[in-house]
């Protein structure tokens, strides 16, 4: 059983060296700008010269998770660009006023594109997480959901990330662990049935983000990762 490892990447040299370190994909923002905002497509179209892993491309323009008709159009021109630049997915979560997912938002973005998505951590803001994920459930294409558990980080979320992916197998299967992620947090998620995770900092020396991805870094999640799942197999 191998996992899928997504790290996030700002540069072409950033999606380069996560794919020499075995990623499976790159998250790539324009900036990271209250947890990431979106590219200039010339840059999407870098990024997919500099690799052959999958690309999924943050869709988000302010601070928060609302938006409105004007930008709508606006973001579904960007994904039609990203799309054409070379991208393979997208990323992306809107909630309404009411803090919960605006699924008709949502669905009137992603539209009849035959891309793939993944909705970010606007989960972790929402009111009632378990009304969020049935919301989830209903929406098109969707195969990825990132989620730390927490507005704060995996370590705070841990307990209902576990708790989640146990009780749902769909939950289980479309959930990507991220959001101040650590190594002996990928343990106890490949047991509950988590098989995909995402880096930032971790792939990164020192932490920074003002340093490139290193490969020896995206290689020791790589190996910590089917290590692991290795090992779930044998056992369960």
């Amino acid at each position: 059983m191998s996992g899928l490892l997504e790290v996030i990447a700002l540069h072409p040299a950033d999606a380069e060296r996560a794919e020499a370190g075995g990623a499976d994909r790159v998250e790539l923002c324009g900036s990271l700008d209250d947890g990431g905002m979106s590219p200039a497509p010339a840059l999407v179209a870098q990024v997919r010269r500099a690799t052959s892993i999958q690309v999924r491309v943050m869709v988000r323009l302010r601070a928060g998770f609302g938006t409105d008709g004007g930008e709508a159009v606006r973001l579904r021109g960007l994904m039609a660009s990203y799309a054409d630049a070379g991208a393979d997915g997208m990323v992306l979560g809107f909630l309404n006023g009411l803090g919960e997912v605006d699924a008709g938002v949502v669905t009137e973005l992603i539209g009849d594109g035959p891309w793939p998505w993944t909705f970010h951590r606007a989960i972790d803001a929402c009111l009632d997480a378990s009304k969020a994920w049935a919301v989830l459930a209903t929406l098109p294409r969707l195969d990825q959901v990132l989620t730390a558990g927490s507005a704060r980080d995996v370590e705070h979320g841990l307990n209902d990330l576990l708790d989640r992916a146990k009780g749902d197998p769909w939950v289980a299967s479309v959930m990507m662990a991220g959001g101040g992620l650590r190594p002996d947090h990928v343990p106890w998620l490949a047991r509950s049935g988590v098989r995909a995770f995402h880096i930032g900092k971790p792939a990164r020396p020192g932490g920074s983000y003002k340093a490139y991805v290193d490969e020896a870094l995206v290689r020791s999640w790589r190996t910590l990762i089917d290590d692991e799942l290795r090992h779930r197999m044998r056992t369960a």
